[in-house]
């Protein structure tokens, strides 16, 4: 058996209402065990006898999406994926600063090579990112909400499928998830 740790995108913002109690049921009842969610932004470790990682995000979101009636895209870690993004992240040099905040991207695709470019050039006055293999680390010194490097400008970039969190919570999953 192995375990995984799974980002859920866009979920629990608009109509797109995914409750995690239903949503350990769902996934317990097709198969996986010691199904655990944090929070209500759809982080979710599962175990389960699937070793590949791209195998398991495909049957989550086609179970997911099945079930709640919208696409839900799915992005897979390891436990020690997990942990050594949040050191990574962690112990970057901030390139705005100590007060920026911190978000991780999570991928899915792989990021092509002249979507890394593209990041590490990115250029607005209070954002910058910097690739951590098919993760990103988002500084910012503005509110998240204002930001120009959306999820989605960021998917049009790199090829990839993305979903953030905030460093804070990539610490507390790789704490109490982490290998």
């Amino acid at each position: 058996m192995a375990t995984f740790v799974a980002f859920l995108r866009a979920v629990n913002v608009g109509q797109r209402w995914v409750k995690m109690e239903r949503l350990r049921s769902h996934l317990t009842a097709n198969g996986f065990v010691d199904v655990v969610t944090h929070i209500q932004s759809g982080n979710v470790r599962v175990t389960t006898p699937m070793r590949s990682a791209s195998r398991v995000e495909s049957t989550l979101r086609q179970l997911i999406s099945d079930e709640f009636g919208f696409d839900v895209p799915v992005i897979v870690r390891t436990p020690s994926d997990l942990a050594r993004t949040a050191q990574e992240a962690d112990s970057l040099e901030s390139p705005l600063g100590a007060q920026a905040r911190r978000y991780v991207t999570f991928t899915t695709g792989g990021i092509s090579a002249s979507g890394r470019v593209a990041l590490e050039e990115w250029d607005e006055p209070g954002e910058r990112a910097v690739v951590l293999r098919s993760d990103v680390v988002l500084f910012l010194t503005k509110p998240a909400h204002g930001v120009k490097l959306t999820n989605a400008r960021l998917e049009r970039l790199t090829g990839a499928t993305g979903t953030a969190r905030d460093l804070k919570v990539v610490r507390a999953l790789a704490e109490k998830w982490g290998a």
